[in-house]
């Protein structure tokens, strides 16, 4: 059930519209929802380019779950998923609407996987941080969508295929994540340097954007069998995931093209995607 036809027997919210981008953001530090710094003005610029969404459906490195759910309240919480930062980070709000139509019109357009209507989750970091930035009034209805933490990236990319008809209904779809991601080697004494990644991170960084432009979506998928570059950028999946679901909806005659691609504490990118 993923035509055309067949998601306007499921919701007749919105009509239909010429096809939205989708984009992956590197998401970053959750500073980055309150900091100027260069990748906020990136987003910001980038945001510019984009034709108003009816709504937003996000794919967060932040909500893992055990099987598939999506975001169906009215009223989404503002999830403060993080410690040990300042007060006024933890005083943000980002008061978007949920719409439980498109939650049940995603539900039915991923059948048969079977996705859970969830009322209790909301938004969180990996979604509002950088939402904030593209649309800081708050006035776009924003839904979430669960990675479901037992499934290869072969099977999250085939189940990102199955939402390609929301795009022709105004709906702006966003992995949020990162695609090298080593907390546990991030180099926070020179975190100010601009550019800076360890040798593998630059190595990775380099391998990837080449699949990423020529297309080599197979080699993306299949990372954990691309060298130890990739391994070590990439040692959980949770935050590589979502640029799968983006590049799940990418269709052949579209162009991809990269943005704030740099790196960041010798083991984080920001690298984005842009697919239009």
């Amino acid at each position: 059930m993923n035509t055309l036809n067949d998601l306007h027997k499921i919701s007749s919210t919105f009509s239909n519209t010429e096809k939205m981008p989708v984009l992956f953001l590197g998401h970053g530090s959750p500073m980055n929802a309150i900091e100027e710094n260069q990748f906020v003005a990136g987003f910001r610029s980038m945001a510019k380019t984009l034709p108003q969404p009816n709504a937003i459906l996000c794919i967060s490195a932040h909500w893992f779950t055990k099987g598939t759910k999506v975001t169906a309240m009215e009223m989404p919480r503002t999830i403060h998923d993080f410690g040990g930062f300042p007060k006024e980070l933890f005083a943000v709000q980002y008061p978007a609407k949920g719409n439980p139509d498109i939650a049940i019109a995603t539900k039915e357009l991923l059948l048969p996987t079977e996705v859970e209507l969830d009322h209790e989750w909301g938004l969180d970091h990996g979604a509002w941080s950088v939402i904030k930035h593209l649309y800081p009034e708050a006035n776009v209805p924003v839904i979430q969508l669960s990675i479901d933490y037992s499934k290869s990236p072969q099977y999250h990319f085939e189940l990102a295929q199955k939402l390609s008809a929301l795009r022709h209904k105004g709906i702006l779809i966003i992995g949020s994540g990162n695609i090298v991601h080593n907390l546990r080697l991030v180099d926070f004494y020179n975190m100010d340097i601009d550019n800076y990644g360890f040798d593998w991170a630059i190595e990775a960084r380099e391998k990837v954007n080449s699949y990423l432009l020529d297309g080599n979506f197979q080699a993306l998928i299949d990372y954990e069998k691309n060298g130890q570059a990739l391994q070590l950028a990439i040692p959980t999946p949770e935050h590589y995931l979502p640029l799968i679901y983006t590049l799940g909806l990418k269709e052949k005659q579209e162009e991809l093209s990269l943005f704030n691609d740099k790196l960041l504490g010798g083991s984080l990118s920001m690298t984005s995607v842009k697919i239009v």
